[in-house]
C-alpha cells in the first residue's frame, strides 16, 4: 500500500510538469485539423499524420506550402497568408503531440 501511495504522489507532482510542455493549441489549428486531425492522426486517406514529426520538418514544411516552394496548390490554399508566428505554433503543436496507433484495415 505504501508503495502504491508514493508511486500515486509522485505522478500527482509529475503530472504539471508534463502539462506545462505541451504549447498551446494554435488559433489556426481548425483547417488543418480537418484532414490531420487535431492531434495530429490524419482524419481523411491521403492525408500524412502530423503527431510527433520533428519541429524544424514541420515548420520548414509549412513555410514551403505558403511560399510555394512545395507545389501543392490544396496545401497553399489551406495555409493561405499566415505568419511565421502562425506557422511555428502550428509545427510546435503537431511536433508535441503523440502518434497513436492506426486502426487495422479491413
Amino acid at each position: 500500500m505504501r508503495t502504491v501511495l508514493i508511486a500515486a504522489l509522485g505522478l500527482t507532482c509529475a503530472l504539471p510538469a508534463l502539462a506545462a510542455e505541451m504549447p498551446p493549441k494554435p488559433v489556426r489549428l481548425g483547417l488543418c485539423a480537418a484532414c490531420h486531425g487535431e492531434t495530429g492522426m490524419a482524419q481523411i486517406p491521403g492525408a500524412p499524420n502530423l503527431a510527433g514529426q520533428k519541429l524544424d520538418y514541420l515548420r520548414n514544411a509549412l513555410k514551403d506550402y505558403r511560399d510555394g516552394s512545395r507545389n501543392v496548390p490544396l496545401m497553399r490554399a489551406a495555409i493561405g497568408p499566415v505568419s511565421d508566428a502562425d506557422l511555428d505554433q502550428l509545427a510546435r503543436w503537431y511536433s508535441a503531440q503523440t502518434p497513436q496507433p492506426s486502426a487495422a484495415q479491413p
